[in-house]
């Protein structure tokens, strides 16, 4: 491996590390994050026709994959005790993340004609993401027991939520954990994933049991990935200004829909400046790099 190649590999792993995180992460887009890092469009068109160029894809995706599962299997429990005891400045930290991507998405918009008529469709993905943040974050209820796992209602309704959340994974904006929230399954689904991690319980009954639910869930979102791909492709295709000027929506209501209000306190506030300021470095940072590692590919 040259070390052009050696360099790309790892940009895909800090890229999958990243998406990673924004599965578990309250709010966080992984579409958000792709385009933030400059590799949305190069996903799209391997998720919507997976089995062209089948090798190539997937050495594209290899290293995402690997730095992903680090990530999620590094992080988890770290990101639950942050949003746990500081959470204003973790909300903050991915805020500033979103937004320091902002520009980018208005370049890509400003790349074709713009008609006043896109700022409707601008509208209504900001009232949508706004809407499903604000069900998220209520005590808005479903007719099944989420919290029994092991029920036979739930593990139809586990990959169906699954199939959902990887639909509209695929809408930059839109944050899979703020859905599966509104779902009610996104604590039972975490609580899963950290037993599956924890070598006290390996290949006992019960963790063979929870691994099929969580790979059922897996492999239902994947499917629906796929599926709603090719729409999301057309969109961006055919619509260019629009489709991005609709991420503007998505973006801006994920935004307001996950603020946390303001810091308390000296410490919170000192924490908060910090984290904005990281969130907007790396966002930048990844705009240059995106910029390299695309080119040199």
């Amino acid at each position: 491996m040259n070390k052009s190649n050696a360099n790309n590999f790892f940009y895909r792993m800090l890229c999958g590390a990243f998406l990673g995180i924004s599965v578990i992460a309250p709010g966080i887009s992984g579409s958000i994050m792709a385009v933030m890092m400059g590799i949305y469009d190069d996903l799209i068109n391997i998720i919507s026709n997976p089995f062209k160029n089948f090798k190539k894809n997937f050495m594209y995706l290899l290293p995402m994959g690997i730095g992903a599962v680090i990530s999620m299997l590094l992080l988890i429990r770290a990101l639950d005790f942050l949003f746990e005891n500081y959470t204003v400045p973790a909300y903050l930290l991915f805020m500033s993340l979103i937004a320091g991507s902002v520009p980018t998405v208005i370049d890509e918009a400003r790349q074709k004609p713009i008609k006043k008529i896109y700022f409707i469709g601008t509208a209504l993905a900001f009232t949508f993401a706004l809407t499903i943040g604000i069900l998220a974050k209520s005590d808005f209820a479903v007719a099944i027991d989420t919290a029994n796992t092991a029920s036979t209602a739930m593990k139809i309704y586990l990959p169906a939520c699954g199939a959902v959340a990887g639909m509209m994974s695929m809408v930059p904006g839109m944050s899979i954990s703020m859905l599966l929230m509104m779902f009610g399954i996104y604590e039972p689904l975490l609580n899963l994933a950290t037993g599956l991690i924890s070598p006290d319980r390996w290949f006992s009954a019960a963790w063979f049991s929870e691994a099929l639910t969580v790979g059922t869930v897996v492999l239902a979102f994947l499917v629906g990935m796929v599926l709603f791909s090719n729409i999301t492709k057309t969109v961006f295709k055919k619509y260019h200004s629009l489709g991005f000027l609709m991420v503007l929506g998505f973006m801006s209501g994920s935004i307001v829909s996950i603020f946390p209000g303001l810091p308390q306190g000296a410490l919170n506030w000192i924490l908060s400046i910090v984290a904005i300021a990281i969130g907007l470095s790396i966002s930048y940072l990844f705009k240059v790099l995106g910029k390299k590692f695309n080119v040199e590919e």
